[in-house]
């Protein structure tokens, strides 16, 4: 166990929290800004998210070519994709637009 993951962990979920409603991030650009894993670590950080959509809206997280990770964990993909279109992110065969990207 090494102490200074939790706060690679913590720094996951702050990155997220900013991530503006109607906008989106990919698992890669978080771990570019942090500095640390890839994009399997930030998804599996994000899959145990404690803190709830509210303070960290982990739905606002996708994959670089814009689609969805079919192991959303609080709902399921279809759950992620009427979050994100309900905040005006637009899909276009079954992507986020690119426009959409903070």
């Amino acid at each position: 166990y090494h102490g200074g993951v939790i706060s690679y962990i913590e720094q996951v979920y702050q990155v997220v929290s900013k991530v503006p409603m109607g906008k989106v991030m990919s698992y890669g650009q978080i771990a570019m800004i942090i500095g640390y894993g890839g994009p399997r670590w930030v998804g599996k950080v994000l899959h145990n998210n404690p803190y709830g959509s509210e303070k960290v809206p982990c739905h606002r997280v996708v994959k670089s070519d814009g689609s969805l990770a079919s192991g959303y964990a609080f709902g399921g993909i279809g759950k992620q994709k009427e979050l994100l279109e309900n905040e005006g992110v637009v899909f276009e065969k079954e992507k986020v637009v690119r426009k959409c990207f903070v």
